[in-house]
């Protein structure tokens, strides 16, 4: 299969193709991924999704040799592309299954959202930023990917005009959980968020429990910046 080139005019392998094993393409995705294992990630299909998406596709152009660090880099609309660590933290919170449909509020540069694609059957991408919305949409078309689809507008309004979600992120701090997106969560569903507290802004996943009904875990600090408020 023949490599495709990018608008950038980086070259990225076609999802689910490894690069030659003695390739540095190669072996920095096995040291990336050796760094990731040795910080705790043990999720198979999540590392999975991480090593086949081109994360230097979503990264600005001069910053393409700094892909596979576990550092976050800036990207348009004074926003950011986070550090890969943390999109591991969580998509294992998530725990996304291959039937799950998906909502992510933030699409950013769309890395998460093809990450995401990799694992869930269907996922719907709200971003704020038209520029961004664009730009990530068409990277998204150029990997192929089909089951990911990017919407411009306000998530949070936006977020019961899809029907029910399994599973729902939120890349971005919220003071509590918002009515709209608890009336999109399916039943068992989890949702992730940035929680900002008092004692300390930190990632916290929401589950639907049967009987008990949504149970609030914190899962460690987080440096995601506060949800654009609706103007509704």
């Amino acid at each position: 299969m023949s490599k495709r080139r990018g608008e950038s005019g980086q070259i990225a392998l076609p999802l689910g193709e490894a690069p030659h094993p003695s390739s540095a393409a190669a072996q920095a995705t096995m040291a990336f991924l050796l760094r990731l294992r040795e910080r705790g990630i043990g999720s198979v299909s999540v590392l999975r999704a991480l090593e086949t998406v081109p994360r230097e596709l979503f990264a600005p152009f001069r910053f393409g040799d700094l892909a596979w660090r576990d550092i976050a880099l800036p990207i348009a609309c004074g926003q950011i592309m986070p550090e890969p660590m943390f999109v591991a933290r969580v998509m294992e919170a998530l725990a996304v299954e291959p039937h799950h449909r998906v909502l992510e509020i933030g699409a950013g540069s769309g890395y998460t959202t093809a990450i995401l694609a990799r694992l869930a059957s269907d996922v719907v991408s709200i971003e704020y930023f038209e520029a961004l919305a664009i730009e990530s949409a068409r990277r998204l078309a150029h990997l192929g990917i089909a089951n990911a689809a990017v919407h411009h507008g306000e998530g949070l309004s936006m977020a019961g005009d899809f029907g029910l979600f399994d599973r729902i992120v939120v890349h971005a701090l919220v003071e509590g959980l918002p009515a709209t997106l608890a009336g999109a969560l399916a039943e068992g569903g989890v949702i992730v968020f940035g929680r900002a507290a008092a004692a300390g802004d930190h990632l916290a996943a929401i589950t639907d429990i049967a009987g008990q009904g949504l149970v609030e875990t914190a899962l460690g600090p987080c440096r995601l910046g506060a949800l654009i408020p609706s103007r509704d």
